[in-house]
């Protein structure tokens, strides 16, 4: 998969327009001053292509980004911004339940910040993604704002806030520097590979 081939096709805010079809779907999702746009355009190299918000948590829209026509990048809208009124919250909260109960996701990709324990509305998030049953795994960003002593006694209290099981991988990340890209691009690969894709050999066997 060329992460460098990849163009924005929708944003919808109602299930009727969520897309449906045979390519492997990875969610994005985290909070709205998490950084979120920053890991995506990390990922993608690109300085503007998930937009960054001047405003967090003002709009309620699920993007998809179709990437080299193999499989869509879902970025879900951010939670938790204080400001945002019950009406968006609740609008938000639909969305979120009839996405995650529409059984399209492949990879789930939830962003958190790496100096922090998680939030409340975090571990919601964890638990929708868990109860989807979809492989899940955890971006530590702002990695780069800590010192090397607290980055693994922090990745130790994610998992445990979060109730993560041994499986789950939590990657150090800095959408600033790059650390972690390389580490969450592979996964990225394996998650939009065709399944069974890496099982067959090269050349079938002479019988």
């Amino acid at each position: 998969m060329n992460v460098h081939n990849v163009e924005f096709l929708k944003s919808v805010t109602s299930p009727e327009n969520f897309i449906d079809d045979e390519r492997p779907q990875i969610v994005f999702a985290g909070k709205s001053n998490v950084g979120k746009s920053s890991v995506l355009n990390c990922v993608l190299r690109r300085k503007n292509f998930a937009r960054v918000g001047q405003t967090p948590g003002k709009t309620v829209h699920i993007n998809y980004f179709l990437v080299d026509q193999k499989a869509y990048f879902v970025d879900l809208p951010g939670y938790g911004y204080a400001k945002v009124s019950k009406t968006e919250r609740d609008r938000w909260g639909r969305l979120m339940e009839q996405y995650f109960g529409a059984g399209l996701i492949d990879l789930g990709v939830m962003i958190v910040d790496a100096r922090h324990k998680p939030t409340k509305d975090d571990c919601v998030m964890a638990a929708w993604f868990k109860e989807t049953g979809c492989p899940l795994m955890i971006v530590a960003n702002k990695v780069d704002k800590l010192a090397k002593s607290h980055i693994e006694p922090n990745m130790a209290v994610i998992r445990e806030t979060l109730g993560l099981s041994s499986e789950v991988e939590i990657i150090p990340f800095s959408a600033e520097k790059g650390v972690g890209r390389e580490a969450l691009l592979a996964r990225l690969q394996e998650a939009a590979a065709v399944p069974g894709e890496a099982d067959l050999p090269e050349e079938a066997p002479s019988l």
